[in-house]
């Protein structure tokens, strides 16, 4: 008993310290070595030059060696350094890679790290052999160019050292650099000197750092772009704002440290729970350019302003009349690998980075919709109470979570028996209304010995250790914890074992996974989280692959899900932390909002900015996590999160109750109808997740986008498009009356819930609505819903299609439909329906552009089209023609597009037009 209350006490003291954000728990730039190192240097700093420039096996190669003449170097440049070998390659569809480590033939202290298992396994088979090299010169000295990408040359520059992407031809203009401004700088790894001191402390900790300082630094420019973006997790802007420079809001730089933060703040440069390095530059004149630093050890990034280096101008290395972006990127250890994208669109820069880091899982269709969760839903009568007054108030829903006080004592792969005797015949209950559960796995294991999890993890040797070589011992939610080392594949297939039905016991086929925690979070460690000089598989020290650690665990846990089910059904896990390629294995969340205006705000271009990175299938808590809501942020919260790709309410257990139906009749019907959206749209949404894994293009984008030359469009992040066709703009402010929305382009765009028109190119003054948030169809597309209220998405299976159809000035659309059995990986033999729809002279055709290929297997759906609306067209026509079949289909004006609200005269409806969803047709309107 006394062990017990000791336990509670110090996890009492823990998470009091870590439930809220604290300034002075988390390191800034000055308390961190590398970063002020990085910060301090001045532009010409780097004394590096490049020569023995060749191809070797295809690629470029050189040798980064210190420039003996070099006068005014700094007391780190005093030391002697060995030369850094260089490799650029080129890889298909715009793509150099560039590295640069320490020569292993010089035998440094270790091997630096090289994250692994990142890079899509296809992509190493687009490399291109380069063959010719040409030696040339331009006003700055001699360089070496070689062929790219058709329009592009990478070049490096001898002395002063530099790698640029430029265009082609003569005078081709530069589009991305590394070191322009010389600010390059990599630490090497050493033997220690005699009275050095390499050990840091901060706070209480105490980091041995037994390889001493092995930092890289280097300045990256963006040519031709007006704003940067990327770079998440971070809650601000999407288009990044300045951190160095005159009249700068931020004076810390960009944090990319994954981290267990409560309660974070909105508007700061902060790292949270992800970090993806990876930026994306836009601009009116050239377009779009991309940078990505495969790195997982923690990094610091500088977007540098307008006048940053005023100061120093007279040594600028590498003057340019181009207009650039440049910044400063910092990290404390790796390797530099890192890939240039040339672009030009912002579509191909996601498209180059998703062939690089791998495409976006098709998640199952009920993973789409919409997901309730609370910490904690008490036990099986909570869970039952809940899910039939959702039933009762005819709100429709498909997944029901639960939190860490579901297991017996925080052991994950276990139940709580008093409060859930009987889980297996819980979940048989929901899925019987076609309802799914998640519960929660955290990468925390109790130290128990009664535990069969940890009894075996010990004994196998599968922990990652401390930097005595002990297994780490760390405090989380059951108290003492060790955390399983993921970087060793071994461990993580063993781990994947532990999903199955018989080592999981309670579990079913509709139960999924919440990996949270997963940074990893250690309350009692420096920044709550582990020591940077813990070891990890072939004793990388865990500096080094910070970043990636719940990366490997989100992979771990949905290969698990793979194996339950024979490698049948596609898993759903999500996950806290990422790092690139997470988008591979499932979603992610914006972790622990606030309850506020500025969180709902905020939400926006953090999942924007997600997407642009790669990971389409992202969300935030709708109502915030800590807190309580107010009734109107509540059902503003609702309005906008039922567009978010991932669409779950979330909160703490300290907070109120707040499921749907709580907050009096009339707001039950406006939170009710904002779910019953999502659901009309699930074709629309399960339509751009399959263009997201096809082709990278995120579910939800910034408006610049889709409409790259709209310089209005540039820093837009209140409102965002739903894949081409649906501008959303949000409500952030508290009794607004009204709302400005800008509407870009210079086509129509119709109302979604009235089908009023609305001129493009122009900011609306609208007024605020109680009952819906804007919403605007793009004139020009076509919209495929179901318009059926069910209990879940697997209840609307077989339903019918409405069709809206929103014509432009031409009196044309198109768009797009995709169906599968929306669960299984039979869509990789050609399981689908793919059908593209075109309106065009009057008619409606419908096209099944699916590949067929030999062998492929088939899938077949007895839906059809029951209504079609059209938006736009006038003189009045009087009937319908389908054909093949030759029958006709009744006319009639109206009615809504969605519920409410007249419909204008130039909404028609086509009735029971009863064509098949998977065969080709055409209805002539006449």
């Amino acid at each position: 008993m006394g062990r017990h209350l000791y336990t509670f006490l110090l996890l009492l003291l823990f998470t009091n310290s870590v439930f809220s954000w604290k300034k002075d728990e988390f390191r800034n730039c000055n308390q961190t070595p590398f970063c002020k190192h990085a910060r301090t240097r001045k532009p010409g700093s780097c004394s590096l030059i490049a020569s023995d420039v060749s191809i070797s096996d295809g690629d470029l190669v050189a040798k980064l060696i210190a420039k003996q003449s070099s006068q005014d170097v700094s007391e780190d440049q005093q030391r002697p350094t060995k030369p850094l070998v260089l490799t650029i390659s080129a890889y298909q569809d715009g793509v150099m890679r560039m590295k640069i480590d320490e020569d292993q033939s010089l035998s440094p202290r270790k091997k630096r790290f090289e994250v692994p298992d990142v890079i899509e396994p296809g992509f190493l088979n687009k490399k291109l052999w380069l063959q010719r090299l040409k030696e040339d010169k331009d006003e700055n000295g001699p360089i070496s160019v070689v062929y790219l990408s058709e329009g592009y040359e990478a070049v490096i520059r001898h002395d002063p050292f530099e790698v640029f992407v430029r265009e082609s031809g003569e005078n081709g203009k530069k589009v991305l650099s590394l070191n322009s401004h010389g600010l390059f700088d990599f630490e090497q790894l050493r033997e220690k000197e005699d009275g050095e001191e390499w050990e840091e402390n901060f706070r209480s900790h105490t980091d041995k750092r037994p390889y001493g300082s092995q930092s890289i630094s280097f300045d990256v420019s963006f040519y031709e772009a007006d704003f940067v973006y990327g770079i998440p997790e971070h809650a601000t802007s999407l288009a990044l704002k300045p951190t160095r420079g005159p009249g700068i809001e931020f004076s810390e730089p960009y944090r990319l440290f994954n981290l267990d933060v409560f309660e974070y703040v909105h508007d700061s440069p902060f790292g949270l729970y992800g970090s993806i390095p990876f930026m994306i530059s836009h601009g009116k004149s050239r377009g779009s350019s991309g940078f990505f630093w495969l790195n997982a050890a923690e990094m610091q990034i500088d977007v540098l302003g307008t006048g940053w280096n005023d100061e120093n101008s007279s040594v600028l290395m590498l003057p340019s009349d181009q207009k650039r972006v440049d910044t400063l990127w910092m990290s404390e250890a790796g390797v530099v690998d890192a890939f240039f994208f040339v672009g030009p669109g912002p579509k191909d820069v996601v498209r180059q980075y998703i062939s690089v880091t791998g495409a976006p899982a098709m998640p199952q269709l009920f993973a789409t919709a919409y997901h309730q969760c609370r910490w904690n839903y008490r036990d099986e009568e909570d869970v039952f109470n809940v899910d039939a007054k959702f039933d009762e108030h005819d709100i429709p829903y498909d997944v029901l979570w639960l939190d860490i006080e579901h297991t017996d004592g925080k052991k994950y792969f276990t139940w709580d028996r008093m409060l859930f005797p009987n889980p297996e015949e819980m979940q048989k209950k929901l899925a019987g209304k076609g309802r799914r559960m998640v519960t929660i796995v955290d990468p925390h294991i109790k130290r128990d010995d009664s535990y069969y999890i940890h009894k075996e993890a010990s004994e196998k040797g599968y922990y990652v250790r401390d930097s005595t070589g002990k297994d780490f011992d760390g405090w989380c939610w059951p108290g003492s914890s060790s955390y399983l080392d993921m970087l060793n594949p071994e461990i993580r297939s063993w781990w994947a074992e532990k999903f199955s039905y018989e080592n999981y016991v309670g579990s079913s086929p509709s139960l999924y996974i919440w990996n949270d925690m997963n940074e990893p979070s250690v309350f009692n460690g420096p920044e709550v989280t582990m020591p940077r000089d813990a070891l990890h598989y072939g004793d990388a020290e865990h500096r080094e692959l910070h970043n990636a650690y719940g990366y490997y665990f989100h992979m771990a846990t949905a290969n698990g899900l793979v194996k339950r089910s024979d490698g049948k059904d596609r898993p759903f896990v999500l996950s806290r932390a990422f790092f690139p390629g997470s988008q591979r294995y499932g979603a992610v969340w914006t972790g622990d909002n606030t309850a506020d205006w500025d969180q709902l705000r905020v939400s926006v271009p953090m999942l924007l900015t997600l997407g642009l990175t790669g990971i389409s299938f992202s969300g935030a808590d709708v109502g915030g996590f800590f807190g309580n809501p107010d009734t109107e942020l509540l059902v503003r919260w609702y309005q906008l999160g039922a567009y978010y790709p991932f669409f779950r309410a979330h909160a703490h257990h300290d907070t109120k109750r707040r499921e749907p139906w709580l907050f009096g009749e009339r707001n039950t019907e406006i939170i009710k109808e904002s779910i019953r959206v999502r659901y009309m749209l699930l074709p629309y949404y399960y339509t751009l997740f399959r263009e997201a894994n096809v082709s990278s293009i995120p579910v939800i984008r910034p408006l610049w986008m889709e409409f790259p030359s709209d310089e209005k469009t540039f820093s837009n992040d209140e409102a965002f498009m739903v894949g081409n066709s649906i501008l959303v703009q949000g409500i952030f402010t508290e009794r607004a009356k009204h709302v400005d929305v800008y509407l870009p382009g210079d086509q129509l765009w119709y109302d979604m819930k009235t089908g009023a028109a609305y001129k493009g190119g122009v900011t609306h003054k609208l007024e605020a609505l109680e009952e819906s948030i804007p919403s605007f169809q793009r004139a020009g597309t076509i919209i495929p819903r179901k318009d059926r209220t069910r209990r879940s998405s697997i209840q609307m299976e077989n339903d019918p299609y409405t069709l809206v159809i929103a014509l432009n000035s031409s009196k044309a659309a198109e768009g797009e439909l995709y169906v599968d059995d929306g669960k299984s990986f039979e869509f990789q033999q050609g399981a689908y329906i793919h059908l593209r729809f075109t309106f065009s002279n009057g008619k409606l055709t419908s096209t099944n552009i699916a590949s067929a290929t030999a062998g492929s297997r088939k899938f077949a759906s007895r839906c059809i089209i029951e209504r079609i609306i059209v938006v736009g067209l006038s003189p009045d026509p009087k009937t319908a023609l389908v054909e093949p079949g030759n029958h006709k289909a009744d006319i009639e004006r109206g009615p809504l597009l969605l519920r409410g609200g007249p419909a204008p005269s130039s909404v028609l409806t086509i009735r029971k037009p009863n064509v098949n969803i998977a065969d080709d047709w055409t209805i002539a309107i006449l």
